[in-house]
């Protein structure tokens, strides 16, 4: 560990973080001083892969399965955290999940299975991640100014913009938006920040089929300014900064990592 690291002494649970954009976030906290926990759902590869990596050179994290819309789960995995570590400093909601359907095929099962994943497991590990902060405060008070912790909310440019056959992706990140938001306002005054970081076109396999079709990959440029799709690792140094203390005065804003998309391109000529 050297000094420089943004993340020194923290502890870190990054849930989702077996893959994409999850994992990267994992292994650059890690680098950046963080002891992490990485959450996987079904199959321990990718965080077993993960994890291997952090050890590689140096870092500390441990693995955990949890379905983190699942309060029992989440109560577990920061039960095991606490174990671990001793404590929590930051949350990383990164879990994601589409169920793509026409509206007017969508069944109950497929909108229900995409807000729990992406919305309601942000409502059970914030609040768990917040009452953890409370307790640590309480125990441990500090003079400082700074936060006594932090929550950030992976959500997507469709937050704000609508997108026909994924209506339950768009809405559980509208949701996202004011949810978080909304929980900035009122843990403020705790001295927890909330913010959101909400990804453009990332090379992820959740969006392989688009970036991976010489076909379709020049549709997809074109709604990017900048011309390139994303890599995880952009957003990945965009959440550090968010969970540092570089950006301590920052709360209830979302970033958009997004090569320029959320400028409506379509516009760019005149419309």
């Amino acid at each position: 560990m050297t000094s420089h690291q943004r993340l020194a002494n923290s502890v870190a649970i990054i849930t989702g973080s077996s893959s994409g954009i999850g994992k990267a976030i994992a292994i650059e906290m890690a680098r950046e001083g963080a002891s992490v926990v990485i959450n996987f759902h079904k199959t321990s590869e990718g965080a077993d892969d993960a994890l291997a990596q952090i050890q590689a050179f140096g870092g500390k994290g441990i693995t955990v399965k949890a379905d983190v819309s699942k309060e029992e789960d989440v109560k577990n995995l920061f039960a095991r955290t606490i174990e671990a570590f001793g404590r929590l400093d930051i949350l990383v909601n990164n879990t994601g999940r589409q169920m793509d359907a026409p509206f007017l095929e969508m069944t109950l099962e497929q909108w229900d299975g995409v807000i729990s994943t992406n919305l309601t497991s942000q409502f059970l590990c914030s609040k768990e991640a917040a009452h953890q902060f409370v307790k640590q405060a309480k125990e441990n008070p500090k003079d400082e100014d700074l936060s006594i912790g932090k929550i950030i909310c992976m959500s997507s440019v469709h937050d704000m913009i609508p997108w026909a056959g994924h209506v339950n992706y768009a809405a559980s990140k509208g949701g996202v938006l004011m949810f978080m938001k909304s929980i900035a306002q009122e843990l403020a005054p705790l001295k927890i920040r909330v913010n959101a970081i909400s990804p453009g076109a990332i090379k992820t396999p959740i969006n392989k089929e688009v970036w991976g079709d010489p076909e379709k990959l020049p549709g997809l440029l074109d709604l990017i300014p900048y011309k390139r799709i994303g890599k995880p690792e952009d957003v990945a140094k965009a959440t550090i900064w968010l969970a540092s203390d570089e950006s301590d005065y920052v709360t209830g804003e979302t970033l958009y990592i997004d090569g320029g998309m959320m400028l409506y391109p379509e516009f760019a000529d005149n419309g």
